[in-house]
């Protein structure tokens, strides 16, 4: 059931999550840390309660819409367990909510025949694995590697707790200086801090995955793939598919407010490097955490076709000039949540296997 190396074989199954009984995000500063100043407003309005239904109700005929196309397309859909987000719980360090099951992408990645379970570096997301446990149960049964990041306490030593305060310029500059929200008292990670190029791994150290996490993921990454670290200009580094999209061998879709530091890794391995256009998100669309960008977070159907937000007239004329055909569905009220067609997609299962496009080995201490 589980196979997918890359972000652009031809889909097969894919996971794809629901709006179903999701919470506002608490804003506390970990999170804040990680959202744009714009976003503040909504955070402070709702933040900890639930979305209003509205917007929920909205979001989820567009994630529903989504699901509805990949079936049409022949490809196999799964469905997160419907969860209670707004339901309180505790453990031994910490008290909250929950969050949702909206982005599938942000704690699950497929490595091969291995589903790799990130442990998710908020404390509202601590539980959110519980949602996916019977698609991952179906996986395992049917001969899926399982891969879980070792869930961290999450108790006060791994934040920063006056970090929120800086300004978007202070914490960029404090992220360049290696200085972010999250500590290094214990391994986090989140699986939307990578992207897949075949046998090469891109990660990220972000507010969400520290050093010990991609040294963990390092380790006890199948051996036959190869772990990169990349850095970008960014005050609020979380995810990198609004940073950086691999569309095909040979392309990536670079946001250009955000420089690659690495850029020479890609282009020594022959990779063009295409920036994105501007979004055509209207500035007084309601966003809670995600910034405009993601009009680059696409869904790759197979090496000519691209699924993209309808409104994104300059990101569609872009595709179409790089050779795409596009697909073209609603999606702004998911933005909405947090995330565009990739961060809502997980996919199991890619034709094709394990490609190598030219990426030299990693340095070890990179």
């Amino acid at each position: 059931m589980v196979s997918s190396y890359d972000e652009w074989s031809p889909l097969e199954a894919a996971i794809v999550g629901t709006a179903h009984g999701a919470c506002a995000p608490m804003l506390d500063p970990i999170i804040r840390a990680c959202v744009s100043p714009r976003n503040l407003p909504l955070l402070e309005r709702y933040g900890g309660g639930p979305f209003p239904p509205e917007m929920l109700e909205s979001a989820e005929r567009e994630l529903d819409g989504l699901a509805e196309f990949l079936r049409q397309e022949g490809i196999a859909v799964h469905r997160p367990d419907p969860i209670d987000h707004c339901q309180s719980f505790a453990t031994p360090e910490f008290a909250s909510r929950g969050l949702y099951a909206a982005m599938p992408r942000d704690l699950l990645a497929i490595l091969g025949d291995t589903v790799l379970e990130a442990s998710m570096g908020w404390r509202q997301r601590h539980f959110e694995y519980r949602a996916y446990r019977g698609i991952l149960n179906r996986c395992a049964c049917e001969g899926a590697g399982w891969l879980c990041a070792p869930k961290p306490l999450k108790g006060d030593d791994l934040y920063r707790w006056d970090y929120g305060a800086d300004s978007p310029r202070a914490r960029n500059l404090q992220a360049a200086a290696g200085r972010f929200v999250t500590t290094e008292a214990e391994p986090c990670l989140d699986a939307a801090d990578m992207v897949r190029c075949g046998r090469d791994i891109f990660i990220q150290r972000s507010q969400v995955t520290n050093l010990a996490g991609i040294r963990w993921i390092r380790r006890h990454l199948p051996s036959e793939f190869r772990l990169h670290r990349l850095s970008f200009d960014d005050p609020n580094p979380m995810h990198l598919d609004s940073t950086i999209m691999p569309l095909r061998p040979g392309l990536l879709l670079v946001n250009p407010t955000r420089p690659c530091h690495q850029k020479e890794l890609f282009r020594r391995a022959g990779w063009a490097m295409v920036d994105a256009p501007a979004p055509a998100l209207p500035d007084d669309w309601p966003l809670f955490l995600s910034s405009p960008w993601l009009s680059m977070n696409l869904l790759v159907l197979d090496p000519g076709r691209v699924i993209v937000e309808r409104q994104e007239l300059p990101t569609i004329r872009l595709l179409r000039s790089l050779g795409f055909e596009t697909v073209e569905l609603p999606f702004r009220h998911v933005y909405t949540l947090g995330g565009g067609f990739h961060c809502a997609t997980c996919d199991l299962r890619r034709r094709g296997g394990m490609g190598d496009y030219g990426f030299p080995a990693p340095d070890i201490l990179e």
